[in-house]
């Protein structure tokens, strides 16, 4: 009996979509052995089809636009590698849904914002919606949650979910290098984009996140998420926590209680002891709380060609197997609206950081005010820069509310004795 087949159009060309079409010639057999169907390249696009690329590709197989796939008739599957949330990508991947194509996508950012008007489209027209590469490349979260720990009832997802972060902060760390020496190094690695913003500012891991709750807690996206990221960071902030036992680490965390989800991304001091203080480097690492199953941890790498690839094989092989699934797990109709709040009133452990000038009354002065805030201190550190006439007030409070913990620091931000802007970094002892 011959084996049937599946076309697929690659729309972006860039190191994963070079990569991904290699692995589909090279492994063309093998895949067709294992899903009972042949994956077949059969077009591709790129925004510069001139560009010099280590693959050689024929000129029946290019497309004459991206926007021909949706319509084309020989194409069955559409992979979408352009990225971004507006644009070519978002017109793409809405109208191959639309004209019945199934889409694998590696676009975080889109799927975050659109995610639940493609899912409506996706199931409308029973096509698969695939997006495991969007979300800690090839790190198996999606699929896991989706299938592996589909017995489980989920109350808490974290972990590190951005690698050029998670690579800088370690960096700074073990190699005593300031945040732009180790941010300069990661973009000569290829570890941070010449532009790493969204990296750098939270957005990234948001946009994971948001996609990791919605499966987690069958609920529709959302954008009431708290985001901080790790630019303030400095090697004083690293060699602090070192020696009160703590790594700085830019967590996710999304926690279903009470009926209400909170979903935060920010710096986070962790023990030492731990084990998300032990991922190092560009690791990804997913932590997974549910009930009858306890903590399940998954963790790889999180980007680059080959961990994306993998994951976009993944999902191109459920497709070739015949699985034609809900995007988010459960139909749209049985997805929830549940309610999202922002940390505004839950409780915090903190470290805060205060450069002053040596000056007397200035400790009794901020002291006051973490008073008048309800917050207790737990632990207090001192340390006098005598020749620069100035002091570093390290201060480790007791649980107090996260409002009134960046209170003090608007507070004391318009004291004259304060000489840098001051720290505030939550701590997580779990």
């Amino acid at each position: 009996m011959k084996k049937k087949k599946l076309n697929i159009a690659i729309v972006g060309l860039g190191n994963i979509g070079s990569n991904l079409y290699k692995y589909l010639n090279k492994n063309k057999n093998i895949l067709s052995k294992k899903n009972n169907c042949t994956p077949v390249v059969k077009y591709v696009s790129a925004k510069n089809k001139n560009k010099k690329r280590d693959i050689k590709i024929s000129k029946n197989k290019w497309l004459p636009s991206f926007s021909d796939a949706p319509k084309n008739k020989d194409i069955d599957i559409i992979v979408e590698l352009i990225g971004g949330a507006e644009g070519p990508a978002k017109n793409l991947v809405f109208n191959a849904l639309k004209n019945k194509k199934h889409v694998v996508t590696a676009n975080k950012a889109l799927i975050a914002k659109y995610g639940d008007q493609l899912s409506r489209i996706a199931e409308k027209n029973k096509v698969n919606l695939e997006f495991e590469a969007a979300v800690c490349g090839g790190v198996p979260i999606i699929r896991s949650l989706k299938e592996g720990l589909v017995a489980n009832k989920i109350h808490k997802v974290f972990g590190i979910f951005n690698g050029t972060s998670n690579y800088i902060l370690t960096s700074m760390d073990k190699k005593k290098k300031s945040f732009k020496e180790v941010l300069d190094d990661a973009k000569i690695l290829g570890y941070a984009e010449s532009n790493p913003l969204s990296d750098l500012n939270g957005d990234d891991v948001a946009a994971k996140l948001k996609i990791l709750s919605s499966l987690c807690f069958n609920s529709f996206l959302t954008n009431n998420i708290h985001v901080e990221g790790i630019k303030d960071i400095d090697k004083e902030d690293i060699e602090n926590a070192s020696k009160l036992g703590y790594k700085i680490k830019l967590l996710g965390f999304s926690e279903l209680i009470n009926n209400t989800i909170y979903q935060r991304v920010h710096p986070t001091l962790i023990k030492k002891s731990s084990y998300v203080a032990s991922i190092d480097g560009v690791l990804n690492a997913v932590i997974v709380d549910g009930i009858p199953v306890g903590q399940s941890i998954i963790q790889g790498e999180g980007a680059g060609p080959s961990a994306t690839t993998s994951a976009l094989v993944s999902d191109i092989s459920s497709i070739l197997r015949g699985n034609i699934k809900f995007p988010f797990s459960i139909s749209n109709k049985e997805r929830k609206k549940l309610k999202f709040k922002d940390i505004s009133d839950r409780f915090f452990s903190a470290y805060l950081r205060f450069e002053v000038l040596d000056q007397p009354g200035v400790l009794s002065n901020i002291t006051k005010i973490f008073s008048k805030n309800y917050v207790s201190i737990k632990r207090l550190i001192q340390n006098p820069k005598k020749n620069k006439r100035y002091s570093s007030i390290i201060i480790i409070t007791h649980k107090s509310k996260d409002k009134f913990l960046n209170k003090i620091i608007k507070i004391v931000n318009k004291k004259k004795f304060l000489i840098k802007k001051p720290k505030l970094i939550r701590i997580d002892d779990n």
